[in-house]
């Protein structure tokens, strides 16, 4: 037991059989406290126990402070309670009602600081918090913009990795999490409390809440990272091991053992918790291969991922895969539970190509606008979660605008990040958007590409706590993110047009520039015309990648009249643009 830094009482626990358990009388509300555990140091074993380290209850709720790193964390035999955060107890929070789940149509990634650390209208107080969502300026932004899930970055507590001290950086991404019970301080300084409030105002107005969680390592890092919670608790339990070494599925040094317990029970509880006490209405997964891995291959039926599925909680949720790690065989796009949505990194970098002129992209192109079909032909297209530009890369605005990564500010000599990207310099980001809305799938943006904003070509800014991630809301572009909630509007307001199944050929018709069915044996075709017809209404997609206008070449039906309802440019079917017509049938 703590009082600040100041340990005041030390109470062993008793062994009873596999577990330590013990009642500390008196406790109340605001208390301190942390755990030591003695044990052997064997880590040919697995076993890095060590009695002088403070260590975090994974199942604390809330931490007193941030996760500041210093190299005492990781010296075997160095007392840390003087500095690393201490757990504080707190009064429990009755469960909220389970909500009905609607599927989202337009999700919106929002990293909390940045989004709002850098906006005129949101208190100096409230700036880069969970609050800060709540203000009138905020919600009228996400309202305007017909966002209807928000996706949280983490925003459970996390420490900095080693090697960015030296350099002067901080972790501005947050993926590097400790414990996932509470929320960072930094973040929420009112705890749990100010998540439920601010998932509560977003509910009010028909906003969900995704909370993006990082279950696949934790921020202790390798064999020579910091102790600071699983580590010293049961090293040999909580991550996955051979013969004493770390698996490095993650690329960030550990692996968590979400196959075994006592980590798949915690990540469970760690859900239901969210859920009920919280109202998160789903999450998303990084790296999420690692949910299904059993010893050293993917099982889409792991116990962890059954698990989920069976549970009465979570079974109704949001579940969002990034179906990949870095381990082996980490590549399942397609392969998690059927009612699981799937970040598409087959959409972005086909819909790149393809705007960038690459040979033979135009088919490849098509599938991707048709609903990905060929990965999730036996599901819906809605389990393809569509994006060209995400947290990780290029923003928007830096596809179009650098040929190469630019990331000498992460300290790295411009090592890091995606090499390979597809840019174009000169490309148009109004038709990279419009796109994105008239695909089948569910749609995702990045906060801040909807107004342009800019990372002066670094594509991998998870060092960057600073202006080169903040939203730079004074610069932002109007017009586009106005055209954004218009593309939104649109494909809202035309349902029928994108509906959430698969394009069947007797009720559509691929055709090019001429009006004539689409040559599919051009490598080099730039323009793809697609018409759908429904019950009410034809509808017609035309993408025109060609440096030369078109004439629109369908003609209407019985005397009625193709209307214009979006164009990514003032003329309809000009070069390098997208447009959408629909023609009433009823």
């Amino acid at each position: 037991m703590f009082k600040d830094d100041v340990e005041t009482a030390r109470i062993e626990l008793a062994k009873k059989g596999d577990l330590f358990e013990g009642f500390v009388a008196g406790l109340k509300a605001g208390d301190l406290y942390g755990f030591r555990v003695d044990g052997p140091w064997a880590p040919e074993m697995g076993h890095r126990f060590d009695v002088t380290k403070l260590l975090a209850d994974p199942y604390a709720q809330k931490l007193d402070r941030p996760y500041v790193y210093r190299a005492e964390l990781a010296q075997r035999g160095t007392d840390t309670a003087p500095f690393v955060p201490k757990c504080v107890v707190c009064a429990a929070l009755p469960d909220l009602p389970l909500r009905k789940i609607a599927p989202p149509q337009f999700i919106y990634e929002l990293g909390v600081k940045a989004f709002t650390q850098l906006h005129p209208d949101v208190p100096l107080a409230k700036r880069g918090t969970l609050a800060a969502l709540t203000e009138p300026s905020v919600l009228s932004h996400l309202k305007a913009l017909h966002v209807d899930c928000i996706e949280l970055m983490p925003i459970n507590p996390w420490i900095d990795e080693r090697h960015l001290v030296a350099l002067g950086l901080h972790n501005a991404w947050g993926y590097n999490s400790v414990q996932f019970m509470a929320v960072d301080p930094r973040l929420a300084p009112g705890g749990l409390i100010e998540l439920r409030d601010t998932i509560a105002t977003l509910h009010e107005h028909g906003i969900q809440v995704v909370l993006d969680i990082v279950f696949n390592h934790s921020g202790e890092s390798d064999q020579f990272g910091p102790t600071l919670s699983f580590r010293g608790l049961d090293h040999a339990s909580y991550y996955a091991l051979t013969n004493g070494e770390l698996h490095n599925d993650a690329g960030c040094g550990n692996t968590l053992a979400l196959n075994v317990t006592p980590a798949q029970g915690m990540v469970l509880d760690v859900l239901r918790h969210f859920v009920l006490k919280c109202g998160i209405d789903g999450f998303r997964f990084d790296l999420a291969t690692v949910l299904g891995r059993c010893e050293y291959s993917f099982e889409p039926d792991s116990p962890l991922l059954k698990a989920i599925e069976a549970d009465p909680v979570l079974n109704s949720r949001i579940m969002i895969a990034e179906p990949w790690d870095v381990g082996p065989g980490g590549y399942q796009l397609g392969q998690f539970p059927g009612h699981w949505l799937e970040w598409n990194d087959q959409y972005r970098d086909d819909v790149r190509r393809f705007w960038r002129g690459d040979p033979w992209a135009t088919n490849n192109f098509a599938t991707r606008l048709a609903g990905s079909s060929d990965i999730f032909g036996k599901r819906k297209p809605s389990s393809s979660v569509n994006f060209i530009a995400a947290h990780d890369g290029f923003t928007l605005r830096d596809i179009v605008s650098y040929s190469t990564k630019r990331n000498e500010a992460n300290g790295e000599n411009n090592r890091d990040g995606n090499g390979s990207e597809a840019t174009w310099p000169g490309g148009d980001v109004r038709a990279l958007l419009a796109t994105l809305f008239m695909s089948r799938g569910t749609v995702m943006l990045t906060a801040g590409d909807e107004f342009g904003r800019t990372q002066s070509g670094n594509n991998n800014a998870y060092a960057q706590d600073n202006e080169t991630t903040w939203l730079e809301w004074n610069e932002a572009d109007k017009e586009l993110a106005s055209f954004v909630g218009e593309l939104a509007h649109v494909r809202a307001t035309f349902r029928a047009c994108f509906a959430d199944e698969f394009i069947k050929p007797e009720n559509s018709f691929w055709f090019g520039r001429d009006g004539g069915a689409l040559n599919w044996s051009n490598p080099d075709a730039d323009f793809v015309g697609l018409l759908i017809t429904t019950e009410k209404m034809r509808c017609c997609i035309i993408v025109n990648r060609g440096s030369a206008d078109a004439t629109f070449p369908l003609k209407a039906q019985n005397g009625r009249r193709w209307q214009l309802q979006m164009s990514s440019k003032p003329e309809m079917c000009a070069a390098k643009s997208v447009c959408f017509l629909t023609e009433q049938l009823l």
